[in-house]
C-alpha cells in the first residue's frame, strides 16, 4: 500500500509567488500532510530519496492548485434531503476543485441554533462527506445563551439574517436581537456572519398583488430589492460594530456596488468587517436575464452590468476579501420554472462544481491571474472559516489538499454533467473555460474522470 503521493508539474501554485512556477509536492499519506516541496519538475526516475512505494502523478503544463475552500454552501441535511445532502453536496464541491466545504445553519430542520441541533447534523453527516466539512451556527432571536457552547463544539462562526430568510425555523434578527448576542461574542475567537439587507417602514410590499404577466419579469423582482436594503443594513452592521469592535462582523454575498465606499471607508477606519461576494454576482448580469427565467434568481438579486464591474473592481482592489458559491439549492417544483414564476420562486443559485471555471471565464477577460482567484477562493475562504493553519495553500505542513487544472479546456455546461442533487443552474448551455482533471484531499483522490472516487473520506473539523 502506497504511503506516499509525489505531484509534479510545471505550473504549480506557491505561496511565495502569484504565479504557477515548476514544482514538486509530496503528501505523506499517513498523515495526510505535505512534508517536501522542491522548485523544480522532476521525473520519476530522479530520485527523491524516498524509501517508500509512491503514486506519481505528473500534471505536465497544467497547473497544481491548492483545494478550494467554500465558505458558503447550504447542504440542507437533515430535513430537507430532497433539496441537497451531505452526499450529492460534496461531491459536486470535489468536482470543482473544492476539498473543503463549511454547510450554513440553514435551510436544514433543524438549524444549527443549537449544540443538540448541531450534533443532529454531525450525525447525518458521517460517513458522507467527500470533502472535509465545517459547521457555521446561527443566530436568531432568543439563541445567545447557545452561542459560547456552539463554539465551543466547534463552529466556525454565525450567521444571521436582517431579513427574512424564507423558512420559519430561522427567523430574522432585530437589533435588540444582534445586541444581545454581540455581547456574548465579543472577545471570542469567532465571526458573526450577517445576510445584509435590511427593510425599513418605507419598503414597498406591492410585489405580491403584481399580475402573473409581472411575476415572469426579473426587472420587477429587482426592482423589489433595491441596493439601499444592502447598503441600510451594512451601515447598520458598521454602527454596531462600534460598540462590539473586538467581533469582527462578515458580510456575506454582497451584490451592491453602491456599498463599496461604505465599506472601505469601514476597513481604513479599523473596524474588523470582511466581506465576501459570489460568483454569480461577477458573472452575470440582470441586462442579459431573460424574463420567465427563475432560474436566475436569488436574494440579494444579480444586479447590472454596471454594478458588476464595480464588484470585481472591490475584489481586485481588496475590499471584498474573498468570492464563494452560496451554492443555495431547492426542489425543481420551487423554482416554478414551468409558469415562470420569478416573483414566487424559490430565491437561490447552484453553483457548486463550477465557481473556479466561472472565475476563470471571466476573471481572465480582466485581467485577472489565477494567483488571484485562489487567493480568493482558497487561501482568504479558509482564514475566514477558521481553517487558514491547515488549508489554502501548498506548503510544507499543510494538508495535502491539492487540484490538477486543465486551464486551456473549454467546454459547454450541460445538465448532465452537473453532481448537485436538483440540476437547475442558470449556467446550462454557457461555454466556460479551464477544468479540473482532478481532485485530491491530504493527497488521495476523492474525483476525476467526471466522478467521485472511492469512498468518502472527508472529516468533520
Amino acid at each position: 500500500m502506497p504511503s506516499i503521493i509525489v505531484c509534479t508539474g510545471f505550473h504549480v501554485l506557491l505561496p511565495d509567488s502569484s504565479e504557477p512556477q515548476p514544482a514538486t509536492i509530496t503528501v505523506d499519506l499517513t498523515t495526510g500532510k505535505i512534508t517536501h516541496i522542491r522548485k523544480e519538475h522532476l521525473i520519476r526516475d530522479e530520485t527523491l530519496e524516498l524509501d517508500a512505494d509512491i503514486i506519481w502523478i505528473d500534471a505536465g503544463h497544467k497547473f497544481v492548485l491548492p483545494g478550494l475552500v467554500d465558505a458558503h454552501v447550504h447542504l440542507n441535511e437533515p430535513g430537507r434531503t430532497d433539496w441537497e445532502g451531505f452526499w450529492t453536496g460534496t461531491h459536486a464541491a470535489a468536482s470543482g476543485g473544492i476539498t473543503t466545504v463549511v454547510d450554513m445553519p440553514l435551510n436544514s430542520i433543524p438549524p444549527t441554533t443549537t449544540v443538540e441541533n448541531l450534533r443532529a447534523k454531525r450525525d447525518a453527516a458521517e460517513g458522507q462527506c467527500h470533502t472535509d466539512l465545517a459547521f457555521w451556527g446561527g443566530v436568531i432571536p432568543g439563541n445567545q445563551e447557545s452561542l459560547i457552547p456552539l463554539v465551543d463544539a466547534g463552529v466556525k462562526g454565525f450567521k444571521c439574517f436582517l431579513i427574512e430568510s424564507g423558512v420559519k425555523e430561522f427567523p430574522c434578527v432585530c437589533e435588540d436581537d444582534l445586541k444581545l448576542a454581540m455581547a456574548k461574542l465579543q472577545g471570542v475567537p469567532t465571526v458573526l456572519l450577517f445576510h445584509a439587507e435590511l427593510e425599513g417602514a418605507s419598503v414597498d410590499k406591492s410585489e405580491n398583488v403584481h399580475l402573473q404577466e409581472d411575476c415572469m419579469k426579473y426587472g420587477i423582482f429587482l426592482d423589489s430589492r433595491p441596493q439601499k436594503l444592502e447598503l441600510d443594513a451594512i451601515e447598520l452592521i458598521i454602527r454596531l460594530q462600534k460598540a462590539y469592535p473586538l467581533l469582527r462582523c462578515h458580510i456575506v454575498h454582497l451584490s451592491a456596488g453602491s456599498a463599496l465606499p461604505v465599506i472601505e471607508a469601514a476597513k481604513s477606519d479599523g473596524h474588523e468587517l470582511t466581506v465576501e461576494t459570489c460568483f454569480h454576482y461577477l458573472c452575470l448580469a440582470a441586462d442579459r436575464i431573460p424574463d420567465g427565467r427563475p432560474e436566475f434568481k436569488c436574494c440579494p438579486p444579480v444586479r447590472d452590468e454596471v454594478n458588476r464591474e464595480q464588484l470585481w473592481e472591490g475584489l481586485k482592489k481588496g475590499v471584498i476579501d474573498c468570492v464563494v458559491s452560496d451554492h443555495s439549492p431547492c426542489v425543481a417544483e420551487l423554482k416554478k420554472l414551468e409558469k415562470g414564476d420569478v416573483m414566487g420562486a424559490w430565491g437561490g443559485i447552484s453553483t457548486l462544481g463550477l465557481g473556479l471555471s466561472l472565475l476563470w471565464t471571466e476573471g481572465r477577460k480582466r485581467g485577472v491571474t489565477i494567483g488571484q482567484i485562489v487567493e480568493w477562493t482558497s487561501t482568504k475562504t479558509a482564514a475566514h472559516a477558521g481553517v487558514g493553519d491547515r488549508k489554502g495553500q501548498l506548503a510544507v505542513g499543510y494538508e495535502g489538499d491539492f487540484v490538477v487544472w486543465d486551464s486551456e479546456a473549454r467546454y459547454t455546461v450541460t445538465r448532465e454533467m452537473l453532481a448537485f442533487k436538483n440540476k437547475v443552474s442558470p449556467y446550462v448551455g454557457m461555454e466556460l473555460e479551464g477544468r479540473v482533471e482532478g481532485t485530491y484531499l491530504r493527497g488521495r483522490q476523492i474525483y476525476g474522470a467526471g466522478m467521485a472516487v472511492g469512498r468518502p473520506e472527508g472529516v468533520m473539523m
